[in-house]
């Protein structure tokens, strides 16, 4: 355990200066740039912190059992999935969040993987490197007047919203805990989500109850030529269903940023597809949501710890 000032633990190898500067009353350990859960249950116990700033890896019940003076838990983003929310609620440990801190990053990302769907900007990149000009025989969708379903209507879901509305696109969405929404959304179920949209794009976190949400049985039930975007969690989508489902032309491409076990590895099912762009759940890493995230955690802690 250390002594002196109380432990701050970051699960990564950095916290932005902004944040660090919030911290001065602190020790900041991390745990480095890859932790494992066994990394982390160590800190824990070598140096018992009153909080963890939740980057990477995951904190579960045995990493809070090895630090009895743990009070927050706080997550550098928006999505909780990798702690153990029941475990720290029956030790009296606050779990908070950054949302929204990194929303006009993810938004961003999501469009772009949008657009490069519906631009075939990666294929048609490759194919003139590699010296062919395919204007005679190349069509690209056009994205005004298509719709667009969003699964998730939190900070990052309505940002996408605007930018799409903004674009022309007809906008549903579906979010059983959204109150009231903007214009551009028109709020229906997710069978109206599957069924209606042109385009379907997940913002929402992943829990026990849709995991997987995306699988065979949704993919048949959208329209034929439908691009899926993923910037939330892997686990929403059923990947071998959904490669299949690209490979049959069900679905015309899909554009990922987060998967079912990170890092990917290679092989992939997935390396190689031409109609599967992927980018390494980089969608909310910005310069500027690095220190808007950091700052938000920092605070999101201190508010808990100074109550």
């Amino acid at each position: 355990m250390s002594a002196g000032k109380p432990v701050f633990l970051v699960t990564g190898a950095d916290l932005a200066a902004a944040a660090l500067a919030l911290l001065g009353d602190h020790e900041v350990i991390y745990a480095g740039k890859a932790p494992t859960d066994d990394d982390i249950v160590a800190l824990c116990q070598h140096h018992d912190p009153v909080a963890i700033i939740v980057r990477y890896g995951s904190v579960g019940d045995a990493a809070m059992a090895a630090a009895p003076s743990l009070k927050v838990i706080s997550k550098h983003g928006s999505g909780t999935d990798t702690i153990d929310k029941a475990a720290a609620a029956a030790r009296g440990i606050e779990v908070v969040a950054a949302a929204g801190a990194n929303a006009a990053a993810v938004a961003e990302h999501a469009m772009a993987l949008l657009l490069a769907c519906a631009k075939s900007v990666v294929a048609l990149d490759a194919r003139m490197h590699a010296g062919h000009w395919d204007k005679a025989t190349h069509k690209s969708v056009e994205l005004e007047g298509r719709t667009l379903g969003l699964v998730g209507l939190g900070a990052i879901g309505l940002r996408v919203a605007r930018i799409a509305d903004a674009m022309g696109m007809r906008v549903l969405g579906f979010d059983p805990y959204a109150k009231e929404l903007p214009a551009p959304v028109e709020r229906v179920d997710l069978e109206a989500i599957w069924r209606g949209s042109d385009a379907i794009s997940l913002h929402c976190p992943l829990t026990a109850d849709n995991a997987k949400l995306i699988d065979a049985r949704t993919l048949a039930t959208c329209r034929r030529g439908v691009i899926v975007v993923n910037t939330a969690r892997g686990g929403l989508i059923d990947e071998p269903a959904l490669l299949d489902a690209v490979r049959s032309g069900q679905v015309a491409s899909a554009g990922l940023d987060s998967f079912a076990v990170e890092p990917m590895t290679a092989p992939h099912p997935f390396h190689g597809e031409p109609r599967i762009t992927l980018s390494p759940h980089i969608g909310g890493v910005t310069a500027q949501a690095y220190v808007k995230m950091g700052v938000g955690a920092v605070k999101n802690a201190l508010a808990v710890l100074n109550r």
